[in-house]
């Protein structure tokens, strides 16, 4: 790392833009530092793998994981969506709020859409394109060439190119740049630790800045397709974006240091910091959810009969915590008036909170479930 060089500015006559170092090479690390940090990360996301094998229906909680990451990844490009508002229906949020609610509904179906892709496609180009293509699907970037590289400068920061904060590099050499990202993403030739490879391919990807909008946030998806890609995690149960958008200045001055001085492995610092405290903080929301559904089952044994179609209830809470009358209609085909009855059960058992207000079109959210989330 230490003949590190990130890359060379070329001048575009009104400018200059970054055309960084390619990363397809054979990498060494001397810093004992990053080693111990490494170390450290890896036992984690062991114990993090680990742990949700040994949790029941794992999946009924991962899709509250991705609003997570969703309504954290959106946020660091400014949505003002919380995980409440994006749990509710379109026809639900205020007509101000449905941008943003549409930006993240976007992610999730991106991120899961993706997911599944690996099981035929791998980690490409290609996949970064389609995640990209349906991240932007209908949204405030839709003339932006969803699913498609660039064919033109862009850049970050400033009201115009002439006073921009960083160039990146000259859009004809875009898939060239993406093409040595892929290869070094499968190169198997020569040995570089996964979670350094993810880090780098990171910071490469967001250098390269491919496409005209929503490079951030498919960055910030690439980790967690990568991590389950290569069957770090079985399951993806690990988002970084929460820890970038708590230590959003640090994670762009990160970046930015990699360019202007060649410090790589300060990156890798950040980054690996990240993963260990975000893999922590996995292990303890999944403990919390195994106390939490301790507690609530032993509430719902005091509803005698009714306890079956309470738990029916929240098999569906625990996937998505907020549900109205009909839905619990549906659930259990019960009539209005039982179903009413048991929302008010509910209720008394602290279990539900009516977060409308209103007397009419009322919705209900498992509070205590989405506590664990924040």
């Amino acid at each position: 790392m230490k003949t590190f060089k990130s890359g060379t500015y070329i001048n575009q006559g009104t400018h200059k833009s970054f055309q960084p170092t390619k990363i397809n090479q054979q990498w060494t690390i001397e810093d004992m530092e990053v080693l111990a940090l490494l170390s450290q990360a890896d036992r984690q996301l062991g114990r993090l793998d680990m742990y949700s094998e040994h949790i029941p229906n794992i999946d009924l909680f991962i899709r509250m994981h991705v609003l997570k990451e969703a309504t954290q990844s959106s946020k660091i490009e400014g949505t003002k969506t919380n995980i409440e508002d994006a749990l509710l229906d379109k026809e639900d949020v205020n007509d101000e709020k449905r941008d943003d609610w549409e930006e993240v509904q976007n992610y999730i179906e991106a991120l899961n859409s993706a997911i599944k892709s690996l099981k035929k496609l791998p980690f490409s180009s290609r996949l970064i394109r389609e995640t990209h293509r349906i991240l932007l699907q209908g949204v405030r970037g839709k003339h932006k060439l969803p699913g498609e590289f660039r064919s033109s400068q862009n850049w970050i920061g400033g009201a115009s190119i002439n006073d921009a904060t960083f160039i990146p590099p000259i859009h004809t050499t875009v898939n060239e740049y993406m093409g040595d990202l892929e290869n070094f993403a499968h190169n198997s030739q020569s040995f570089f630790p996964d979670l350094l490879k993810i880090a780098l391919i990171h910071y490469q990807f967001e250098t390269i800045h491919p496409f005209l909008d929503g490079n951030g946030r498919v960055g910030r998806l690439m980790i967690i397709l990568y991590l389950v890609e290569k069957g770090i995690l079985k399951k993806p149960i690990l988002y970084l974006s929460d820890f970038f958008e708590r230590n959003r200045m640090l994670y762009y001055d990160n970046l930015t240091r990699v360019r202007e001085k060649n410090d790589l492995n300060q990156w890798f610092k950040f980054f690996l910091v990240g993963v260990i405290e975000t893999a922590k903080n996995g292990i303890n929301t999944f403990e919390s959810i195994l106390k939490l559904q301790k507690e609530v089952e032993f509430k719902l044994q005091t509803l005698g009969s009714r306890s079956h179609n309470a738990q029916l209830i929240l098999n569906h809470l625990y996937q998505r915590p907020i549900i109205d009358a009909q839905k619990v209609k549906d659930l259990t085909g019960l009539s209005l008036p039982s179903v009413y009855k048991l929302i008010e059960e509910l209720e008394k058992l602290e279990i539900l909170n009516e977060i409308t207000g209103g007397k009419r079109g009322r919705i209900y959210l498992f509070g205590e479930y989405t506590k664990l989330f924040k």
